[in-house]
């Protein structure tokens, strides 16, 4: 064993506007099983959260919800809580960003930055809603794109044609949540000058505390330059008031961050825990970050730099993973598979899907796709099979002939001793998050404790006389073998293995248990320790995740926007001159340095086009093609910043992920105009 480390973790902060569910999960799981392994492993290891309580959709939807945003955000971390622990996420401590010691951490840290000379402020002029007498964020405007026509976009970008503009630019413009017509108005903010840490950065990123396709993705952010950063908001908004001044806030990205810190120093001052041990800036313990690849600008640059200015550490390193897909595409909630966290809880244990994530799960920032089918086939046959069926083959010739007491001796030592020597790469998987690895490792030990016993047959030979001790010894042997698998599974099966550790009657397992065997042990009757998946469970989990969405009304994270009035009518004929055509996607592909854009290449029959499409937020390239859509085909070809669009599909939706091409049915022929 190495010497004791010290070491923080923490997972993203989740937002306190809605319910927990799958996509989370990778995250929290994830990050989980890491903590877990490093203290099994014996280290000295704290695992902290807390709830993102701050910004403007909090105001506004506890506003909308008829409660204070104090009710909103304490009844949504119940909730978090109350799933989290379900689905067994260890943490030491969780806390909330609105709470005394984040507000006293973030205005600290402001106050450093700002002495320190790395916070200016100047006058800007932003987009007011002259009815709630508020400042609107880009999101919470809507109107017409300048450029392609569309309605209902977002104040700084269309989700249909892809294209960038200002907030004034908009056609028609309405506040998400009045429904006036916003005006400009001059405020004072104040910005985190980011490039006075270009060069701590820089050598920060280059030694090594990101992965390698995070490093490459910041390193085209240091081309464009680093730019200042808004680190203020203006009343009336959700939040912690920046010291020294009237009506300004901290930006919820200021101090949600610090809100790791926060949580860390609440249980600091629950225990004996020192602060400045874990922070300060020479410390020699370690801090590692677990996020999601959206939120890595934040991490690996604001992050960083905001700590090295007001004197305190900087992480040990920054691990992004992917998002989550399910039946290879992204989750929805006409088809059942936008699961929410309770639901599944509702239905199955949460160590089944901690186990398949941990199958899927490598270092990288790959997503991960979650197939109900192979999600069901792998836990019968990986946990059920495989690993339980060792026990349960053995357990009970132990308790009925030699009445609970394992032998004093085990008859292939070599055997367990290679089992044992298993667990340094296992380890190192483990601490390399290469958990898809660990199980492939794992379920080939198991594969070959079940050989052994296949081949040896312990109830044959109790059948037989004279064989009672080789029965005693073979059955000594598997119980042995069980047990280091759950070692080595406990990370990740922390509620399965605590049975066993029942059943073996040894205490709680540690990693340094595996080197030497229970021998002359009385160990407790075997109890089934997991069941199959069966089908009728995971159908209802479908069934129960599906949304009525005629009857159930769909909220947004901040107001319900009002209701558009139908545009100017148009003549018949303008409406004829309209040309829609069936098209086959024969290409999809992403486009380089475009946030939203997919650009497609469509079959029409005759010829073959080229469009340019805001859909990335809710479709993959590999989910689109061969399927069949329909597009505008005498659209006038349009110029756009990473090339040429030659007509426009058409999608329905509100925006965002929840964005649908029309997908005509198979019997359509590309080419065919729609009518």
């Amino acid at each position: 064993m190495t010497e004791t480390r010290k070491i923080l973790v923490t997972s993203a902060l989740p937002y306190a506007n809605g319910p927990i569910h799958l996509g989370h999960l990778v995250e929290y799981i994830q990050t989980d099983i890491w903590s877990r392994f490093q203290k099994l492993r014996g280290h000295e290891c704290y695992y902290v959260c807390a709830d993102d309580a701050h910004g403007t959709p909090i105001m506004l939807r506890a506003r909308q919800d008829g409660i204070t945003p104090e009710q909103l955000i304490a009844d949504t971390q119940k909730h978090h809580q109350a799933d989290f622990a379900d689905f067994l996420i260890g943490f030491d401590n969780y806390h909330s960003t609105h709470s005394d010691e984040n507000r006293e951490l973030a205005s600290s840290i402001y106050l450093a930055l700002r002495d320190g000379g790395h916070i200016t402020s100047r006058t800007i002029s932003q987009a007011y809603d002259p009815e709630a007498k508020m400042f609107l964020p880009d999101r919470f405007i809507k109107g017409t794109c300048p450029k392609c026509g569309a309605e209902d976009q977002y104040g700084d970008s269309c989700e249909i044609c892809g294209a960038t503009y200002d907030t004034t630019d908009l056609k028609n413009p309405y506040s998400v949540v009045s429904g006036a017509t916003p005006i400009k108005k001059d405020t004072e903010h104040y910005f985190f000058k980011l490039g006075d840490f270009k060069d701590m950065l820089e050598k920060w990123i280059n030694a090594g505390h990101v992965q390698s396709e995070i490093s490459n993705k910041l390193k085209e952010w240091f081309e464009s330059g680093l730019k200042d950063w808004d680190i203020s908001r203006d009343a009336p908004y959700w939040g912690f008031q920046i010291p020294d001044t009237d009506d300004k806030y901290f930006y919820v990205w200021l101090d949600a961050p610090i809100g790791y810190m926060a949580s860390f120093k609440n249980l600091c001052d629950k225990s004996e825990l020192d602060f400045d041990e874990f922070w300060k800036a020479d410390s020699s313990t370690e801090l590692y970050h677990f996020i999601g690849k959206d939120i890595a600008y934040f991490h690996t640059l604001f992050w960083p730099a905001v700590l090295d200015g007001a004197g305190y550490r900087t992480p040990t390193k920054v691990f992004c993973h992917g998002f989550l897909t399910v039946d290879g595409a992204k989750m929805s909630k006409s088809r059942g598979t936008f699961i929410k966290a309770r639901t599944y809880l509702d239905h199955l244990q949460p160590e089944y899907l901690r186990y398949y994530y941990a199958a899927k799960l490598s270092s990288g920032v790959d997503d991960i796709d979650l197939n109900l089918e192979d999600f069901q086939q792998r836990v019968n046959t990986d946990l059920v099979g495989k690993f339980v069926n060792i026990a349960s083959r053995v357990a009970g010739f132990i308790k009925k002939n030699f009445n609970g007491q394992l032998s004093a001796q085990l008859p292939r030592p070599e055997l367990y001793q290679q089992m044992v020597d298993a667990g340094d790469s296992i380890a190192e998987h483990y601490e390399n998050r290469k958990y898809s690895q660990t199980i492939r490792e794992i379920m080939a030990l198991a594969d070959r404790a079940n050989e052994y016993i296949a081949v040896e047959e312990p109830w044959a030979k109790n059948k037989q006389e004279g064989m009672e001790q080789q029965v005693h010894d073979i059955c000594t042997q598997g119980i042995n073998m069980f047990r280091l698998l759950c070692i080595y599974l406990k990370p990740i099966l922390p509620q399965t293995v605590a049975r066993a550790e029942d059943f073996l009657n040894c205490g709680e397992l540690s990693w340094i248990d595996a080197q030497q065997p229970l021998l002359n042990h009385s160990i407790h009757p075997f109890k089934a320790l997991m069941q199959r998946i069966e089908q009728s469970a995971l159908d209802s989990i479908v069934e129960a995740s599906k949304e009525n969405l005629q009857a159930t009304p769909q909220k947004t994270e901040a107001a319900a926007a009002p209701v558009e009035p139908i545009a100017d009518e148009i003549e018949f004929d303008d409406f004829a001159k309209i040309d829609l055509r069936i098209a086959r996607i024969v290409k999809a592909e992403h486009v380089e340095k475009a946030n939203k854009l997919l650009r497609l290449t469509l079959d029409i029959g005759n010829e073959t086009r080229e469009v340019l499409a805001g859909i990335k937020s809710a479709y993959a390239p590999e989910d689109l093609q061969g399927k069949l859509t329909v597009m505008v085909a005498n659209l006038k070809p349009r110029k756009m910043k990473f090339g040429t669009s030659e007509g426009m599909v058409l999608a329905a939706g509100p925006g965002g992920k929840d964005l649908w091409i029309l997908n005509p049915d198979e019997g359509a022929q590309p080419g065919m105009r729609v009518k």
